[in-house]
């Protein structure tokens, strides 16, 4: 991989968690209800379909996880204080994860121009600011706010202009292969897929990392 002048990042499930899906650890948190995966599924997408573009674009971090973790109960047909605490639960694995990437990124923002890329909800700015990692960042954006979500390459490219780099001087971190990976592939930009226990990503020279913390290896 050639050496790039900018690094850009997923946020949910990359910067805050270390591979894992939000869609997946809701159902970890949820899971003594013992609720069918599909049914799960349809539940967290109407959940999350219900945020985009319909909540303040400074709506807080904690504030986000708590509607979603509402919105999924009600869903679910499960009880005010099952979202309660699974919003707790979710906002405590979070903030741990971001603390530690919030440092991640301090040190790579002085070698590397850094840029947020996500399928957010219209309010990614204010979570950048409220989780301190805006700072670090040359741009965060948000797909409600430029109109195109991953795969779309024009989400990437939006991030790239703004750094002022190309796809062939950036790499991509993210942990879905359909939006993270496939997106940046599209654009021919090198992407490094966030996966523990893969082993191989969706092209032969790309790498695979367990956490983001290994970005410091590669990126000294």
């Amino acid at each position: 991989m050639t050496a790039p002048d900018a690094l850009l990042f997923d946020f949910g499930g990359t910067l805050d968690a270390d591979g894992v899906a939000w869609k997946n650890r809701f159902r970890q948190i949820f899971e003594s209800w013992r609720i069918p995966s599909d049914a799960f599924d349809r539940a967290f997408h109407a959940a999350d379909d219900a945020l985009v573009g319909r909540i303040p674009a400074d709506l807080s971090f904690r504030d986000t996880v708590q509607r979603l973790a509402q919105n999924l109960a009600a869903e679910l047909g499960l009880p005010t204080v099952a979202a309660e605490r699974g919003a707790e639960v979710f906002l405590d694995e979070s903030l741990s994860k971001i603390l530690a990437s919030r440092e991640l990124l301090k040190r790579l923002a002085s070698r590397y121009r850094l840029g947020v890329v996500s399928n957010f909800y219209g309010n990614l700015e204010a979570v950048c600011v409220d989780t301190g990692i805006r700072p670090h960042l040359g741009v965060a954006i948000d797909s409600v706010a430029v109109g195109f979500e991953k795969p779309d390459p024009r989400i990437f490219q939006a991030a790239l202009d703004a750094l002022e780099t190309s796809a062939d001087r950036a790499v991509f971190i993210g942990d879905s292969l359909p939006r993270d990976m496939e997106g940046a592939r599209r654009l021919g930009m090198p992407h490094i897929w966030l996966a523990p226990g893969a082993q191989a990503a969706c092209c032969p020279a790309d790498p695979v990392i367990a956490n983001v913390a290994q970005l410091l290896e590669m990126f000294p």
